[in-house]
């Protein structure tokens, strides 16, 4: 039993290299933050806000990060507002400075390829009575600087502009976006999540008012952001209590996160140094994808200047983006289809519609982000790989969106309903109608008990693991394989109407053959 427990983890792993190519969705924890932070949480447990030795120790470790971050962006310390990430001070800036301008102004300016949590944040605004209108861009996402003259007015409180947009990584002139909003009294707020450590910021020179940052995408831990405020501009508390952060937030400041913040920051003009590298492997992977498939598509602007240089969306017409990222994660190598805070959503992309894609192009498009230890093997491996996938020498598997898991599928005779989730989710969640629940750690001893002349529809709780195992079952001879994308969680989400009334019903546990 063990060997051929042994033999499938084998079939699953062959091959692989693990290769991380999704750095724009978060970063690993450098080794220089992790050693600071673990620092701070042995030896400075101390409340920053308490008089004695160590928790004064612990207020200068916060004032050291600030002061780090600080550097990092070319701000003054008194202008960082230490937050919990960066969606937290896009809301905080936007609700504030709405609150006080509203109703004597009630226009926002902003742009089509913002983060989820300004695009959501304004769509609430809007609700409340505020007008936001939405500049333009071009094919490769450039804001269109003619066509925000013409939209910005005496109306016009806050223009919001992304420096650096984390799908398509392309670079907006916020310098010359400032100039234009302060023709009409405007302030300005721009998301720097993903261009801090990848190009130079300077929120003094570009004269904005407001910036946002996030320590997980510089290799530094998640859970804490920073927020820019430039003397003098309008912002009020957002969370009240304590005197903390100047009286901004308050709540006791996570002192290890902040340190762990802090101690990316120290090492911005290092990545900045290696940007050139990480640029020209980009450019290597471009040329070896072009070769590859010749009509793939690059969504990035190619100007260095105007794009990020880790940073490549591409589109390969006629191939379904869900069944390339799952043969690549198959294969060990992470990639993305667009913003991880959009991940499981089954609609297009909004940043590649605004630049021009079709529903269906979007469904072809992939992002690739690079970070400063991706190689050239790195590189090798994952070119190889889709050069193998787009020319059939690697076995397909269907993707059903979760849509279109109908009562139509759940209930035909010709559907077989394969639950490979682990148990511990099994006790979480009802599974779907009509399920045939295996262990997936010993799905070879399954094999003889699934049918090979129906219809399986493959899922577990979150898409991946099911992934894996339909591959497994392809390479063993099943024909019909359809894999649930974003499994069941994403179904319940999307058909909550059917997962309240089918769920659990008519569930069968197989056993497997042989002994354990």
């Amino acid at each position: 039993m063990e060997i051929k427990y042994f033999e499938f983890m084998k079939h699953l792993i062959r091959f692989n290299r693990q290769v991380y190519l999704d750095h724009n969705a978060t970063t690993p924890v450098s080794d220089h933050v992790r050693d600071k932070m673990d620092q701070a949480l042995k030896h400075h447990y101390g409340n920053p806000s308490s008089f004695y030795g160590i928790g004064r120790k612990s207020a200068e470790l916060l004032e050291e990060a600030r002061q780090d971050v600080a550097n990092a962006i070319h701000a003054d310390p008194s202008e960082v507002v230490f937050t919990a990430c960066a969606t937290e001070s896009n809301n905080a800036v936007l609700k504030s400075v709405a609150a006080h301008f509203y109703p004597k102004k009630k226009k926002i300016i902003s742009t089509p390829i913002e983060h989820p949590s300004v695009m959501n944040t304004l769509t609430y605004l809007e609700a409340q009575g505020l007008v936001v209108e939405f500049c333009p861009v071009d094919d490769k996402g450039r804001v269109q600087l003619p066509e925000l003259e013409k939209l910005v007015d005496e109306d016009t409180f806050l223009v919001c502009c992304i420096l650096a947009n984390n799908e398509n990584g392309v670079i907006q002139d916020i310098k010359a976006v400032t100039k234009i909003a302060r023709k009409h009294g405007a302030l300005v707020m721009t998301d720097c999540v993903q261009a801090l450590g990848k190009i130079p910021i300077d929120v003094h020179t570009w004269d904005v008012d407001y910036a946002s940052f996030s320590a997980h995408k510089l290799y530094g831990p998640k859970g804490v952001g920073a927020l820019y405020v430039k003397q003098g501009s309008p912002f009020a508390p957002f969370l009240h209590g304590g005197h903390q952060e100047s009286g901004l937030r308050a709540g006791t400041e996570s002192i290890h996160n902040i340190v762990g913040f802090g101690a990316a920051c120290q090492k911005v003009e290092k990545l900045l140094k290696h940007a050139g590298q990480v640029r020209a492997l980009k450019g290597q992977l471009i040329q070896k994808l072009k070769e590859i498939k010749p009509d793939c598509i690059i969504n990035s602007p190619v100007v260095d200047s105007e794009c990020l240089p880790n940073t490549l969306s591409i589109t390969f017409p006629g191939v379904e983006n869900a069944g390339l990222m799952g043969i690549l994660d198959y294969r060990g190598i992470a990639v993305s289809a667009g913003s991880a805070c959009s991940t499981g959503e089954d609609a297009p992309s909004h940043v590649l519609k605004a630049i021009g894609l079709s529903d269906q192009a979007a469904r072809e498009t992939i992002r690739i982000s690079l970070g400063h230890e991706t190689s050239a093997r790195d590189i090798q491996y994952m070119a190889q790989v889709v050069q193998d996938y787009l020319k059939g020498q690697i076995p397909f598997v269907n993707m059903l969106a979760p849509a279109q898991l109908n009562e139509t599928v759940l209930f035909s005779e010709d559907t077989y309903i394969l639950d490979v989730r682990p148990p511990d989710d099994r006790k979480r969640f009802k599974g779907l109608p009509n399920a045939h629940e295996i262990n997936p750690l010993y799905v070879e001893h399954y094999l003889k008990q699934i049918p090979r002349d129906k219809q399986l529809v493959v899922y577990c709780p979150g898409g991946g693991l099911s992934v894996m195992i339909s591959y497994y079952l392809k390479s063993k001879g099943f024909k019909r394989i359809i894999n649930l994308r974003g499994g069941l969680d994403a179904w319940r989400k999307q058909r909550s109407d059917l997962y309240e009334k089918y769920a659990g019903h008519n569930v069968q546990v197989l056993e497997p053959d042989g002994e354990r």
